[in-house]
């Protein structure tokens, strides 16, 4: 039994690093907090509660929570510090002989996180650290939360079970297991009701769902897509091996699911693939950027991209710049590759050294700049339709296109009745930083 009386009137403070899933899952928490009486606390004010919800991706990322963590300690000394996540979940112990951590919550907890909570602040709960093995996290904590951003992130699934060679993720958040279709179309209708717009649709391998319910993931897609008043739904990374075609053509003509695709590649050699151990060939991923842009010719498809991994020779790299070179995509998100402990990528001799990492990184992100470029500047001088976030005062105001344009109003025309509103726009030229395009209210 949770004892709400307890955190009324006091304040909390969050810190997220790491993916749109982290970010979902700790706006949900927020909300559960401020439904028991606990105010967000504003800049510059002393937290009674830190929440840090960490990523464990590489051990840049590592590095980056334990600064956090200190960092919020130190800003907000008595607080009671709460730590989650994937680091909190594979270095439990590191994570709790940090000064200043109150308690540490793996992936099984992280469901019932104010509960620990609760247990914790009141004194029932003297244990410091929780975590457990990965194939004791079984639990799934809902998430369909916005925050202080316009779009809703709608969590649909949990965990891996794919084990790639590189990668701790399935250590860090289990097997693979979602809720059911039924519950997922409510949190979108709860979402609708406080006037959500627009839904993207978070996970771990989300083309995976189904496995706990025996369903499918283009049935949740069509059971979303009748949800009356989302507008907009954005699918936010789909593995290329469950990217079926008939979710391509049923994206293509559906009310509400938009054009657009963000796709992990992360090698377009062969060679690379089998020693990742990913469920596919350079050949699989071209022929389903082919068939969205056969149905789609405006999509929007954003691709994963990872630089410098063992194995990964001059060779190598090569194939991958002329095989992203000659497709069809938008924007490539590149991450060099970092040694993960445990990880059976260790056992594969050839090493990429720190300097190449960075030629190899900074060759995609030219490429990348490239491509966005000319596909924004397709749509110069076109209409369109943008959903607008609200942006501080006198900043101008920004959106998104249905195909995912970045767009930017003046502040001289920005005006708080765009917010959360859909607007139809005429589209200008690239903004100087070649990040956007700027428009005009029609």
């Amino acid at each position: 039994m949770i004892d709400s009386s307890a955190f009324q009137g006091k304040t909390a403070a969050y810190y997220t690093l790491g993916c749109k899933l982290n970010f979902s899952e700790t706006s949900t928490f927020g909300k559960m907090l401020q439904e028991m009486g606990v105010r967000t606390a504003q800049k510059g004010e002393r937290a009674d509660i830190c929440l840090i919800n960490t990523c464990s991706v590489t051990e840049v990322a590592d590095q980056k929570c334990r600064q956090a963590i200190r960092r919020l300690v130190r800003q907000n000394p008595g607080a009671f510090v709460v730590v989650t996540g994937c680091y909190a979940q594979l270095e439990a112990e590191e994570v709790a002989g940090i000064e200043g951590v109150s308690l540490v919550l793996g992936s099984n907890e992280k469901a019932n996180l104010i509960q620990f909570l609760s247990d914790a602040w009141t004194g029932k709960d003297g244990q410091k650290c929780h975590s457990v093995k990965t194939k004791d996290i079984k639990s799934f904590a809902p998430s369909c939360s916005r925050g202080n951003r316009t779009r809703y992130f709608l969590k649909v699934q949990d965990g891996c079970d794919y084990f790639c060679t590189y990668c701790t993720i399935p250590y860090a958040r289990g097997f693979s297991r979602n809720p059911s279709i039924a519950s997922l179309v409510r949190q979108a209708e709860e979402a609708a009701q406080e006037g959500g717009k627009e839904i993207v649709l978070t996970g771990v391998n989300i083309g995976d769902f189904g496995k706990t319910t025996g369903e499918r993931f283009i049935d949740l897609v069509k059971a979303l897509d009748g949800v009356d008043g989302i507008s907009r739904y954005r699918i936010s990374s789909l593995e290329p091996d469950l990217l079926s075609d008939e979710l391509i053509d049923y994206c293509a003509q559906s009310r509400a699911f938009m054009p657009h695709f963000h796709i992990p590649l992360q090698s377009g050699s062969d060679t690379v693939l089998k020693l990742m151990h990913r469920h596919y060939d350079a050949q699989l991923f071209a022929d389903k950027i082919h068939r969205i842009k056969a149905v789609m010719p405006d999509a929007f498809i954003g691709v994963d991209v990872m630089v410098g991994c063992r194995g990964e020779t001059p060779e190598c790299f090569e194939e991958t710049y002329e095989f992203l070179k000659g497709l069809d995509v938008t924007q490539l998100h590149v991450f060099p590759y970092s040694e993960r402990p445990g990880t059976s990528a260790l056992s594969i001799p050839y090493v990429v050294s720190e300097k190449d990492k960075k030629l190899r990184s900074k060759r995609l992100l030219d490429l990348s700049d490239e491509k966005t470029v000319d596909f924004y500047q397709n749509y110069v001088g076109q209409e369109a339709e943008v959903l607008f976030e609200k942006a501080p005062r006198g900043k101008a105001m920004h959106g998104f296109t249905r195909n995912y344009i970045r767009v930017e109003l003046p502040a001289r025309n920005a005006d708080v009745r765009w917010d959360n509103q859909i607007v139809k726009v005429r589209l200008g030229e690239l903004t100087p930083d070649k990040q956007a395009l700027r428009c005009s209210i029609i």
